[in-house]
């Protein structure tokens, strides 16, 4: 039995890979992803080996170095460096080592699929062993170059519907595949006051009978998260029940489901839909026949999985500069990082996160409370609420004690930061419920002070800043075939509400609504 210094080279093992074919894989990668990170044949040797030539210990490894693996591989650098834990024969060393969340998968799909205990983790060993992770990176980047507007067209003739988000211009029409209603949009709906009146509600939620088709696409979902390391934790996510949007507020209801239940379901569709596209053959689409044959399905959020995001275009004041120009609103723009289960590769606004509870699920519903979260892990670097590295500890991990000191300071004094829902919105993509929102910091002393603090986490590959005065560049923005259908969504929708709030700040692009 071969026996591995570091979990790095048990890794690199299991991709069949020498460690100079590593080396240029790790090139092509960052490359492709956009990391500033390099890695030579004699470093990638001193890192398996987990000393230096003479034997000492390796020290503190760059940054960007330690960035670059661990998204590659999904685990920490301090993981990637540390002996391989010793298991029996039966386990699935990939599976238990960089996926802990896989645990959770499997017993759930033996439940969903009819199988014995043991079958879901005995399917993914068997599928690693045949996995070409070539093969599997390439179809992860042909569903990654397929454009919006493609995805966008498509879900739109599958539903027979015109009525998805869009909007006109100056030569511009932009359409989404965002499903909306007129009274769903142009909110500008506070997420602080009595606006917003979302509620928990529990049911009896029994697990779905999932036949043989889409079993076996799970199965396959598995393998690939396993083989191209991407990160997978069983966490809870709120299901909508119930949703009654409009000018006088947010109402309705949601219940607690899981991750892995959206995961292996709903989640399947956006693949499904992007490698039908691909291929060019016209295939049909077993899974959304299946989960959201008709509009009927899409509109009955009670009757199926229908998991959510809140999105945030998040403008920050910024004072006059010598090189930059006149006061203006910082917008920040992401470019998903390969890592994450959906829209890897694309633009987002930032924060995009799921809607789903921390500790406390009946005041976490609150669409505020996951905004103010997603801040903190995706902008200040909260890395304690990122539950997809392992359970939070604390009581409260969102108590103002534990705050950054940008949200610190941002609670306070009344009136640095508002947050507003600016639109509402189903996407036929995967059914998703789609929570649009606009934070605006106006207090111009946030960017001197916090401005060079902002930092993406391993979601984002990397950031981009717009001036809210440089309409040209954002109309060109809009219409880039790379944006994810929900987060131009929840771009739109920000950049109309801020050009009526922004005043002097702003000189943006007039877009009107169309398709509604």
């Amino acid at each position: 039995m071969r026996t591995f210094r570091t979990v790095l080279e048990q890794r690199i093992w299991e991709r069949r890979l020498t460690l100079e074919e590593f080396v240029e894989e790790a090139e092509l990668y960052a490359r492709e992803h956009r990391e500033p990170g390099t890695l030579g044949l004699r470093h990638l040797q001193r890192l398996v080996a987990g000393r230096r030539s003479g034997g000492e210990p390796l020290g503190q490894v760059k940054a960007s170095t330690a960035r670059l693996l661990e998204s590659m591989f999904g685990a920490t650098v301090e993981v990637l460096l540390s002996p391989p834990v010793e298991r029996g024969p039966a386990e699935s060393a990939v599976g238990a080592s960089a996926h802990p969340g896989l645990a959770g998968a499997f017993e759930w799909l033996d439940g969903a699929a009819g199988w014995p205990s043991g079958s879901a983790a005995a399917k993914l060993s068997a599928g690693l062993k045949v996995a070409d992770v070539g093969v599997l990176q390439g179809r992860r980047a042909r569903r990654g170059g397929i454009g919006r507007s493609q995805i966008a067209d498509v879900v739109r003739r599958y539903y027979r519907t015109d009525a998805t988000f869009g909007v006109r211009g100056l030569d511009l029409d932009v359409r989404t595949s965002v499903f909306t209603r007129a009274e769903w949009n142009d909110l500008g709906l506070s997420l602080d006051t009595g606006d917003e009146r979302l509620a928990l509600v529990q049911r009896a939620g029994a697990v779905p009978a999932l036949d043989a088709g889409c079993a076996e696409a799970a199965v396959q979902r598995l393998v690939m998260t396993a083989a191209l390391g991407v990160r997978f934790a069983n966490l809870p996510l709120y299901r909508l029940a119930e949703i009654n949007v409009g000018s006088r507020g947010i109402g309705g209801a949601v219940d607690v489901g899981s991750f892995v239940e959206y995961a292996l379901t709903m989640d399947l569709l956006e693949a499904e839909l992007a490698d039908a596209v691909a291929s060019g053959s016209g295939v049909l689409h077993p899974l959304r026949n299946k989960y959201l044959p008709d509009m009927d399905a899409v509109l009955d959020v009670a009757g199926r999985v229908c998991a959510g995001g809140v999105l945030s275009l998040v403008a920050i004041a910024r004072p006059t500069d010598p090189f930059r120009g006149a006061a203006d609103y910082a917008l920040i723009v992401q470019t998903r990082s390969g890592q994450v289960v959906n829209a890897a590769g694309k633009l987002a606004v930032i924060p995009k996160g799921f809607h789903q509870p921390l500790t406390d699920p009946r005041a976490d519903v609150r669409l505020g409370a996951t905004l103010r979260r997603e801040l903190e892990e995706e902008l200040f670097g909260r890395s304690d609420v990122d539950t997809t590295v392992g359970a939070t500890r604390a009581a409260s991990p969102m108590h103002p004690g534990r705050w950054s000191a940008p949200m610190r300071w941002l609670e306070d004094e009344s009136g640095r930061l508002r947050m507003e829902c600016t639109g509402f919105g189903l996407n036929l993509v995967s059914g998703n419920y789609e929570f649009a929102t606009l934070v605006v910091i106006e207090d111009e002393e946030f960017w001197p002070r916090f401005g060079g603090q902002l930092e993406a986490n391993w979601e984002a590959s990397g950031l981009t800043l717009y001036s809210s005065l440089d309409a040209e560049l954002i109309t060109d923005l809009v219409q880039q075939e790379a944006w994810s259908n929900e987060g131009l969504f929840a771009l739109l929708q920000g950049l109309r509400r801020l050009r009526e709030v922004g005043g002097s700040r702003v000189k943006l692009p007039s877009f009107e609504l169309s398709g509604l």
